[in-house]
């Protein structure tokens, strides 16, 4: 992750962002307003946030527009939408990811959809993006419901060691809004970055470069295969649709594929 890599250029990217994050009374109707933007969704599965009915609109919205669907899974805490960090052993954890995978493969087969990848959120993001043996085990429980699912997480060390480990599919993610530290890892206590101009010239420089800058005042090579736009912004929809004006999306397992010459 150091500056010790030849900067390269990126010609191909995936956008994702976060779906089904209602539950009963408590609706996000501005979610929708990405979907036509993001080449993947990430559909929450009922635990930090997403009930039977927004899972089930998350899945026909995704499907009408013909966007990649993965599982948004998270800690079971509806009540503080999957920010609250959690100690699990193994056995509750993998019980934990399974559930969830469970119901969002099942739901989604209603749909004749597949789902294609997983994504932790909140304090399950953050805990495997520092935790190698937590994000082993959270891989684990994944390939176990499927060899061919790929785990989103945070760039760097900690997941492309997770993927040799345990042998399983990785997306490298980045963000255009959170800091970064010198070692190309997220400093999850500083405050995150909407600035519309500040969210371009970081996606510009990095699709240029593979360089993002961190919080020393210098660049970090990362390797991005997808970008995680959040919702929760008054000018998030300015910021993605820029993003797209830019570079246009299309999902991991596409990009794979004709990585591979099967597509033009």
């Amino acid at each position: 992750m150091q500056n010790v890599l030849e900067n390269k250029e990126i010609k191909s990217i995936d956008f994702n962002c976060d779906l089904a994050q209602s539950f009963g009374v408590y609706k996000n109707d501005s979610e929708y307003e990405l979907l036509d933007y993001v080449s993947s969704v990430n559909v929450s599965c009922g635990f930090h946030a997403g009930d039977p009915i927004a899972i089930k609109n998350a899945l026909n919205e995704a499907k009408q527009r013909n966007i990649a669907v993965g599982a948004h899974i998270g800690f079971n805490d509806i009540q503080g939408f999957g920010y609250k960090e959690m100690k699990m052993d193994e056995d509750e954890l993998e019980a934990l990811v399974i559930y969830q995978l469970g119901a969002i493969m099942s739901f989604a087969k209603t749909f004749k959809l597949e789902i294609e990848y997983v994504r932790p959120h909140g304090a399950m993001y953050k805990q495997a993006s520092n935790d190698f043996t937590f994000s082993c085990n959270i891989a684990k429980a994944i390939k176990k419901c499927s060899p061919w699912l790929v785990y989103y997480g945070a760039a760097g060390d900690t997941i492309k060691k997770v993927s040799e480990y345990v042998g399983i599919n990785i997306a490298q993610e980045v963000f255009l809004d959170k800091t970064y530290n010198a070692d190309g890892t997220i400093d999850f206590d500083s405050e995150n970055n909407s600035n519309f101009e500040f969210n371009i010239n970081r996606l510009n420089h990095l699709l240029k470069t593979s360089e993002i800058d961190n919080n020393l005042g210098g660049k970090t090579i990362v390797t991005a295969d997808t970008i995680h736009f959040a919702n929760k912004y008054e000018n998030s929809s300015d910021i993605i649709r820029a993003a797209k004006g830019i570079i246009t999306p299309e999902p991991i397992n596409y990009i794979k594929v004709k990585n591979s010459g099967w597509v033009d």
